[in-house]
């Protein structure tokens, strides 16, 4: 496995690894800045909803990627935030308040789920936020008075101080700000020792425990975060879609974030980031060679989802580490060419929860 060789104790709590990391990270914002007056309203817009879903990713990669708890009901929490923001639009709340509303109470609602689900652990957890997201679903479908169930009702227009953000430039700019937000946000609590703690709880428990570390407690906190960052990432989705339905947080968006996570790499917030532009881009590639495809494959239902549970699969057999554990092995090769051995990036075996402690 690569890892970045250190020189002091500070790299490990600093917020960049090196000064080539700020004028990198700075060059990419500014160039995200200037895409809208390059390219097109379409492509503005995908980018836009790759931020969203970057967003989400981040919260979940802390869960299971940082503290390996497991979540198949992520959509819901992504619903709540969505609604909630919504409701409140609709109730004359200003936007800038809803906002951080949004992600208030998602954050409560990961509370409420993390209580009951203190103890569990792997399949058993995977089943309750799977009952968990279900249930939130049918309160979306049956709450005709809040919601609108199927029939949904229409997002109003943000503004902020008097500004209105509309049109898929607003929501751009808006996504990326909330999305360097949330990832200034998550790169703290990681260096902090409440981001160890829940490192430490993914690695052994009882390892964990042993060294003083309250389960309960980092294990909400994790649940917390989690969710309210997805909450947020909920009410910038409704402002993207423009309307609500109860079938937009369905299983299926719970699965796309669990790729996410997967597919970008575990355990690496550079990860969510390559997640979710896959997990957005694919379905426009596949609707541009659709037509292109032998056999009628490209008009055969549920091609997408099969292809994201084939790709998750793929990922996890032949690259644990994702794609971002992929780019820094090509990083790699390219600073060692041409004295690059493949010895020197053998795979790193992965070890199950239990073959840890022998």
């Amino acid at each position: 496995m690569l890892q970045q060789l250190k020189t002091t104790y500070t790299q490990d709590i600093s917020l960049f690894a090196n000064r080539n990391a700020v004028i990198s990270y700075a060059v990419l914002i500014l160039a995200l800045l200037l895409v809208p007056a390059v390219l097109g309203e379409f492509y503005v817009g995908e980018l836009g909803g790759v931020f969203i879903f970057a967003i989400a990713g981040v919260g979940l990669m802390l869960l299971t990627g940082y503290t390996g708890l497991v979540n198949l009901g992520q959509a819901a929490f992504l619903g709540i935030g969505a609604y909630t923001n919504a409701v409140l639009m609709t109730k004359g709340v200003p936007f800038i308040f809803t906002l951080p509303l949004a992600g208030l109470v998602s954050a409560l609602f990961g509370v409420l789920l993390a209580i009951p689900t203190m103890r569990m652990t792997g399949f058993y957890l995977a089943i309750a936020t799977l009952a968990f997201g279900s249930i939130i679903g049918t309160v979306f479908q049956k709450w005709t008075s809040v919601t609108g169930g199927f029939d949904g009702f229409a997002v109003p227009t943000p503004s902020i101080f008097g500004f209105p953000i509309e049109g898929t430039n607003g929501v751009y700019y808006l996504s990326l700000l909330v999305l360097i937000f949330v990832i200034w946000l998550a790169i703290n609590i990681l260096r902090s020792p409440v981001g160890r703690a829940m490192v430490a709880i993914r690695d052994s428990e009882i390892s964990a425990q042993s060294m003083g570390i309250n389960l309960s407690l980092y294990k909400t906190i994790s649940f917390a975060t989690s969710s309210g960052i997805t909450g947020l990432a909920g009410a910038l989705f409704a402002h993207y879609v423009r309307f609500l339905a109860p079938d937009s947080f369905d299983i299926l968006l719970s699965i796309q974030f669990v790729t996410i996570i997967f597919v970008g790499g575990l355990g690496s917030l550079h990860g969510a980031i390559f997640g979710a532009m896959f997990v957005r881009l694919l379905p426009q590639f596949i609707a541009i060679v659709r037509d292109d495809l032998p056999f009628g494959i490209g008009r055969m239902p549920g091609l997408e989802p099969s292809l994201f549970g084939l790709v998750l699969v793929l990922v996890i057999l032949f690259e644990p580490l994702g794609m971002h554990g992929r780019w820094l092995k090509i990083k790699a090769w390219l600073k060692d060419f041409p004295l690059h051995r493949r010895s020197g990036i053998r795979r790193q075996k992965t070890y199950a929860r239990s073959e840890r402690l022998r």
